[in-house]
């Protein structure tokens, strides 16, 4: 026989959220690995908010609603904040009952810089990594590293001389702008920057990323300003953590990192460069004494996996263009997104969750 049409529907529910999200459902083993990692930020936390004052919205939701929006790509918080209210497996993975009302997406802008001041999404980094389910999956001696260009969320008429900050920046066709002399009004730690010969260039930051070769999980990454050796003094940077003066480790680059003073810098830390040999105009850094191990073969083939790590943030919109303002806010943003990828990496590593 028909069923009833009811198109009010029933009042009441009780059935919750917990029961509606499958068992197999890949954000349950990632839930549980951010519960965790928040329960260790606990301390971290309560140093960053008065002991006295009305309640804000408790930090652990602001960032499991973050960590959807990149595993999503949800293009706004605003947007965030509409499908968090009707979305029952949002509302579980941030901890709201069917009940609760959602937070302003204001909230973001004004908590963001509290949480980026305490280094939350660093330290989320790190206890994340050494967790002891995921500090296995890790290499130690074995890296790759590159950058990708994150473009600002600033205008080309934005950048106006630093004598005349004051005009319109309409007519810069047919002109000769560069950093030096001209910097953007409404992102001043942006510059104007081009990857490769043939592209055009545009305001925007670099963004840096280590990854450690035996899994293909990010384990640091930063952002700088775009210069033409940001790329290569950010990765002596993050590498230098890694080594000692007992632990050589070994990082794979690509073309645009092979420069004889830099491969000269890294030996001289205890890191041994398998840097892609860039022979086209020049003579390479790199001769034989490198390129006859098996290793350097193999951490060439690890590389290319780096770019999968700024492909799935570009594909998610969450790194294509960033719409915050600064070094240190976009370098948070940055930072969240290598958080994503790890989390929807490690759940299909570990054993018996993929």
């Amino acid at each position: 026989m028909r069923g009833t049409f009811d198109d009010q529907g029933r009042l009441f529910s009780y059935i919750s959220p917990e029961q509606r999200v499958p068992a197999r459902h890949p954000l349950r083993t990632i839930r549980a690995l951010v519960r965790e990692v928040l329960r260790d930020l606990d301390r971290d936390f309560r140093t960053l908010y008065s002991a006295t004052g009305r309640p804000s919205i408790p930090p652990e939701q602001l960032l499991s609603a973050l960590l959807l929006q990149v595993f999503y790509g949800v293009r706004s918080e605003r947007q965030l904040m509409e499908h968090l209210d009707y979305n029952l497996l949002y509302r579980w993975f941030v901890g709201l009952s069917p009940d609760d009302a959602v937070w302003d997406a204001t909230t973001f802008t004004k908590n963001r810089e509290r949480l980026q001041a305490g280094d939350i999404f660093n330290r989320f980094m790190e206890t994340l990594l050494n967790h002891t389910d995921v500090r296995p999956l890790l290499s130690d001696e074995h890296f790759s590293v590159d950058g990708t260009l994150i473009e600002a969320w600033a205008g080309h008429k934005s950048f106006k001389p630093k004598n005349d900050q004051d005009g319109d920046g309409a007519n810069f066709h047919g002109t000769t702008r560069k950093n030096d002399t001209h910097a953007s009004t409404t992102d001043p730690d942006s510059r104007l920057y081009r990857k490769s010969e043939g592209k055009e260039s545009k305001l925007c930051y670099l963004g840096h990323a280590m990854m450690e070769n035996r899994h293909g999980l990010a384990v640091t990454g930063s952002v700088t300003q775009a210069t033409g050796t940001a790329e290569r003094e950010a990765s002596v940077d993050m590498l230098v953590e890694k080594a000692s003066a007992t632990h050589r480790i070994t990082a794979g680059m690509d073309k645009a990192y092979d420069v004889k003073e830099h491969v000269e810098r890294l030996r001289a830390k205890n890191i041994t460069p398998h840097v892609a040999q860039n022979d086209t105009n020049r003579r390479s850094a790199i001769d034989g004494r490198t390129t006859r191990h098996t290793g350097y073969a193999r951490s060439q083939t690890c590389r290319k996996m780096i770019e999968c790590i700024f492909g799935w943030g570009k594909q998610h919109g969450t790194m294509r263009k960033t719409k915050l303002r600064g070094t240190d806010k976009v370098a948070a943003h940055f930072m969240l997104n290598l958080i994503g990828y790890n989390l929807i990496r490690i759940p299909k590593l570990l054993p018996g969750t993929g």
